[in-house]
């Protein structure tokens, strides 16, 4: 019997060069329909709409937010592509069919203050806290995700001429350093990441204390420290700086498509949340000041 899903999964990665996390989520939601269909006896090429409808009935009914349930059909329209790019099926049943849209989330934004409180929490009198400083500045200055922050290597900064090189999901990209970034970043390299290495051949710009390339994970813990140490309640990911890096520089005055092409998003529309975050705070800010309102 033909293993379609793993079919599926090389040809997200071979022909659509789905990054690791879409993969995995995909490959995931249709691993998780195919075990559905099994129980009810239903191949993978007879499904149809409707059982596309059974299916997220199915899902609801399990208490499945209205986030997942979206995601899922998702994927099954992308699976459906593939099957039928593979002349395995003659049509996608999964196309055409909508289930209720989610309200989609505004992004969560540090204020200035915040974002300065928490990058001054390392302590770069020590070697632990002068290459974290350098991490954070380095986030907040060009808005990269954190994925990307981990796989820069030490040829992808110009520090002398302010910018960094970064690969991101669609194609490399370039972004301005401020000088503050600069700074941390000449001290950590110079002085600190030096004394860190166990391979002197490493090509990580950021390692852990043990030599080798920071982890996401890791980064992570380094993030939700530095988040209790300066005593913010609100909930701060690596991606709570990208949001800020975003919403602070259209605040600023810059433009949405310099934003878009700083971001690395493949659609401006992906950038547009961050008018609506900006629209919501001088709504917040007329709200509480505005003496008739």
């Amino acid at each position: 019997m033909l293993d379609y899903v793993a079919g599926y999964e090389a040809w997200l990665a071979r022909e659509k060069r789905a990054a690791a996390n879409t993969l995995s989520s995909y490959v995931r939601d249709v691993r998780q329909f195919n075990l559905w269909a099994e129980e009810d006896d239903l191949p993978l090429t007879q499904a149809g709409q409707e059982d596309i409808k059974r299916y997220v009935r199915y899902l609801e009914k399990k208490g499945k937010s209205n986030a997942t349930v979206v995601r899922s059909v998702a994927s099954l329209k992308s699976f459906y592509t593939y099957m039928m790019a593979a002349h395995f099926v003659r049509s996608n049943p999964a196309k055409g069919f909508t289930p209720n849209r989610v309200e989609r989330k505004l992004p969560a934004i540090l204020t200035n203050h915040e974002v300065d409180l928490f990058l001054e929490q390392p302590n770069i009198g020590e070697a632990k806290g002068c290459r974290d400083k350098a991490m954070l500045e380095l986030l907040y200055a060009t808005g990269i995700r954190v994925s990307e922050l981990i796989a820069l290597d030490t040829h992808d900064i110009n520090l002398s001429a302010c910018f960094l090189r970064c690969r991101g999901k669609n194609k490399e990209r370039v972004v301005p350093l401020y000088k503050a970034a600069v700074r941390a970043l000449t001290a950590y390299v110079n002085d600190i990441r030096p004394q860190l290495l166990e391979d002197p051949d490493e090509a990580a710009l950021f390692v852990n204390m043990n030599g080798e390339r920071m982890s996401r994970q890791g980064f992570w813990k380094i993030v939700k420290g530095y988040q209790e140490k300066a005593g913010i309640h609100k909930d701060i990911t690596p991606h709570t700086l990208r949001h800020s890096f975003a919403a602070h520089l259209l605040e600023n005055g810059a433009d949405l498509k310099s934003i878009q092409e700083m971001l690395g998003h493949a659609d401006i529309s992906a950038t547009q949340i961050y008018t609506q975050v900006v629209n919501q705070k001088l709504r917040d800010v007329y709200a509480k000041a505005h003496p008739r309102a």
